[in-house]
């Protein structure tokens, strides 16, 4: 049956019941807030669990007693649930997660990495487990490592992506073919408009990252902020395939790069050129001309700086406009 020949109640029934998501978290609002290196501190993630939705602090920017440290902050700042994000790449990922299970955090999204490694063990310990992944294939052995729920991010995705270049809106129906578990759209969503097609497509929940950044409570550089602001439609690009894949905004470390592809660079020269504390430079230190820059396409529909309140305020608002009027239709 098409959409346009469902009764209003039912499509409203359909695309609209967030419940699993807002139950799993315990919060008023199904969208998180994501967990971005140097952007998501204790301040960012406290801000939008007042604000009726998940924060997540970013631990992947962080060493261990770091991040003890801002969940620390985070549990003084709110009485709301709060999550930590953890990239599973790093060598020190066993204290990382027994800070977590120490401070008593209840949930972690996990990412770069097997599911399977951790899932079974935060969650015998009572922690809600969600994996991000970018792919159909990855979004079914999240599922078959028995995650919680599951963050299915695009292409459109600032930070580190997936290599299939495969868009949100390709696939979130993709994905929701083929799992069962609660889905959380990602990738392109920073209005309330692109997270009722999200849900649309089969979410029941979105991840927001670049809206975010630019808000007064994020860690980033003030500098890195206004160029987020600044971006245009094409000023951003998916590169450094060879290592992990991350979209950047073109600046001059990004043109070195490009130089590099040119002349044939091998992985080894890349990596060469992208050095340590390329992201620390450009998102936190607001070097940016040598600094990675990371953000999402997005990053064109975004045109200012506002505390977390405001910005969840107005998706809202939008979502809420919008959904009356596709079932006035």
């Amino acid at each position: 049956m098409f959409f346009f020949e469902l009764t209003k109640e039912v499509r409203q029934n359909q695309l609209f019941m967030t419940h699993r998501i807002t139950d799993l978290f315990n919060i008023k609002y199904p969208i998180v807030q994501a967990g971005m290196i140097w952007n998501s501190g204790w301040r960012l993630a406290s801000a939008a669990s007042n604000s009726g939705v998940l924060g997540l602090i970013g631990a992947g920017s962080m060493y261990p007693e770091v991040l003890r440290e801002h969940i620390q902050k985070c549990k003084s700042a709110t009485h709301n649930p709060f999550g930590v994000n953890v990239p599973m790449l790093y060598p020190n990922i066993q204290e990382i997660m027994d800070i977590i299970v120490e401070e008593g955090v209840k949930i972690v999204f996990t990412s770069a990495g097997n599911p399977k490694t951790w899932t079974s063990w935060l969650q015998e310990k009572g922690i809600t487990v969600v994996h991000v992944v970018s792919s159909v294939k990855f979004a079914l052995k999240a599922q078959e490592a028995g995650v919680d729920a599951v963050v299915a991010e695009g292409f459109e995705a600032g930070g580190h992506n997936g290599r299939d270049e495969t868009t949100t809106f390709t696939l979130i129906p993709m994905v929701k073919e083929k799992v069962n578990i609660p889905l959380i759209a990602a990738g392109g969503i920073a209005t309330g408009r692109a997270m009722l097609a999200a849900m649309v497509l089969g979410a029941e929940g979105v991840q927001i990252g670049s809206r975010f950044v630019a808000s007064e409570e994020s860690s980033a550089h003030p500098d890195f902020k206004q160029t987020v602001v600044d971006a245009k439609e094409g000023d951003t690009q998916l590169t450094l395939k060879e290592l992990a894949p991350v979209r950047l905004i073109k600046n001059k470390f990004y043109d070195e790069v490009q130089e590099l592809y040119n002349k044939g660079a091998s992985p080894e020269e890349l990596k060469a050129l992208l050095g340590r504390a390329r992201a620390k430079r450009g998102m936190f230190e607001g070097d940016l001309d040598n600094g990675e820059l990371e953000i999402g396409q997005i990053s064109g529909l975004i045109h200012d700086i506002k505390p977390v309140y405001q910005i969840v305020e107005a998706i809202i608002e939008e979502y809420e406009l919008a959904k009356k009027e596709v079932l006035d239709l």
